[in-house]
């Protein structure tokens, strides 16, 4: 939810944040974007430590806006809202309390990225901080799956990562909700991580 995404990261948050920095760093971030939400601003200042970098902060990276849902309980939004919820619980990715739906969020956070991608040189690496469903269904957009099967890649857990890689032929999800154990390098030869 909106509300709870926009409050500070607790001292377990702040730690396993600063664990995932170590870890992200040694990716040696070339371009680093977050969310401008203080969750993910909070994560990304442990990796601005980390690297030395400062993050682009940018909008479009938010969470995914579910309008008047925002802050409802599960029990709460089938309440107020059955038929959107029970549209939403069969799969399908409708507007939610006057909201946004998955793909709006992955259209407006794709966009962000490839306005940075072609910043990077050979070999770079982007990290993008944003939030769970946001960061499912960009993953789910990049990687060309039809909408309806989005919501089969698990939402990011807390300060966990995946690892996506460019090739000629597209996007490849190579890690989804690793943690602060080490990154091996990418499979794909001449792959760059995202």
């Amino acid at each position: 939810m909106q509300g709870q995404l926009n409050t500070p990261l607790d001292d377990l948050g702040l730690a396993q944040a600063a664990a995932a920095a170590q870890v992200l760093a040694g990716l040696a971030p070339a371009v680093l974007l977050t969310s401008d939400l203080s969750r993910a601003r909070d994560t990304a200042q442990a990796l601005e430590d980390a690297t030395g970098q400062q993050a682009l902060v940018d909008p479009r990276l938010r969470e995914l806006h579910l309008g008047s849902w925002q802050g409802l309980t599960g029990e709460e939004a089938a309440a107020q809202h059955p038929e959107e919820h029970a549209a939403w619980r069969a799969g399908k990715d409708v507007v939610r309390g006057g909201g946004e739906t998955y793909r709006d969020a992955a259209e407006r956070s794709v966009a962000c990225l490839d306005d940075h991608l072609g910043d990077l040189g050979a070999g770079q690496t982007l990290v993008a901080v944003t939030h769970g469903g946001t960061a499912r269904a960009t993953i789910g957009l990049l990687l060309e799956l039809p909408d309806i099967h989005w919501g089969r890649l698990a939402p990011l857990g807390n300060a966990c990562w995946s690892v996506l890689v460019e090739a000629e032929w597209g996007w490849r999800l190579e890690r989804h909700n690793a943690d602060a154990g080490p990154i091996t390098a990418p499979l794909t030869p001449g792959a760059q991580p995202l």
